[in-house]
């Protein structure tokens, strides 16, 4: 083959590649800065820039220990699916725990002050309102640990929320009754071996949200499955009965995926082209 007809396949194989293979813009993250009651926060957007028009939008609630990159991550996977995802802060901007301890005092304070709560991720809900790519009527949030049970208090508050997902949250709630104003879908995502919440809690959520006759899914995973099942920084974790479970995180994830897609439809970026 002489040098020209060589260089003209090599281009052709290169085209043919190119166009075969869908190409999208990075996922686009920004810091924002915000305030609640005098605190000020510091969240994270995501978002895929390459897709058009509005899309959903979640907000995602941090573990115990703050706003730190494991949540950011998450933002920026629930952006590869095409959603805008924010990061909120629970605790104030550059507030982290040093230990589990610390942690405990720092979730403490809005565990017992839920109207705290509650607007503190309000305030979160807010910022991802305003952001010009979201679809305002397609919203949810969800949380892990610590913010989990966030993302149920907000939903019990009243917000206009289609969906709220808890990854090893806890369940409990001093005002059961509130469920009622829960306008849309729940999924608990649980470990079954998991010792911080206890089984008592699990039947109280479960009445509560019957009672309430709220739309909810309750996946316990097991045998074995301990708290922070989702996190991989939690192979080692310094508290017991915190650990990692790599087949209830990809399983959890994928619930969560069928979750949202049920409640706005496929995502954006899956939409075949028209």
């Amino acid at each position: 083959m002489s040098c020209s007809r060589f260089a003209a396949a090599t281009f052709a194989f290169a085209l043919a590649l190119t166009l075969a293979v869908p190409t999208h813009a990075a996922v686009r993250t920004q810091e924002i800065e915000y305030e609640q009651g005098g605190q000020k926060l510091l969240g994270y957007l995501a978002y895929d820039d390459s897709v058009q028009g509005k899309r959903p939008g979640v907000i995602v609630v941090h573990e115990w220990m703050g706003h730190n990159d494991y949540v950011r991550r998450r933002a920026e996977q629930l952006a590869g699916l095409g959603y805008v995802a924010f990061a909120i802060d629970m605790y104030g901007k550059g507030v982290r725990a040093k230990d589990p301890q610390e942690a405990g005092q720092m979730a403490g304070r809005f565990k017992n002050d839920r109207k705290l709560m509650r607007d503190r991720a309000a305030a979160g809900l807010d910022v991802l309102k305003k952001q010009p790519m979201v679809d305002t009527s397609k919203l949810a949030a969800m949380g892990y640990c610590f913010g989990g049970q966030v993302a149920l208090e907000l939903a019990r508050s009243g917000a206009d929320l289609a969906g709220v997902v808890s990854f090893h949250g806890a369940l409990d709630t001093p005002t059961p009754q509130d469920a009622r104003k829960i306008k849309g879908k729940i999924l608990a995502c649980h470990g079954g071996a998991d010792p911080f919440v206890p089984p008592e809690h699990v039947a109280a959520f479960k009445k509560e949200m019957e009672d309430a006759k709220v739309d909810y899914q309750f996946i316990s995973y097991g045998p074995g499955v301990l708290h922070g099942f989702t996190n991989p920084d939690n192979r080692n974790a310094p508290l017991n009965g915190v650990a990692y479970n790599e087949t209830a995180d990809r399983r959890s994830w994928k619930a969560m995926q069928t979750f949202f897609e049920e409640l706005f439809g496929n995502p954006p970026q899956q939409r075949p082209a028209r």
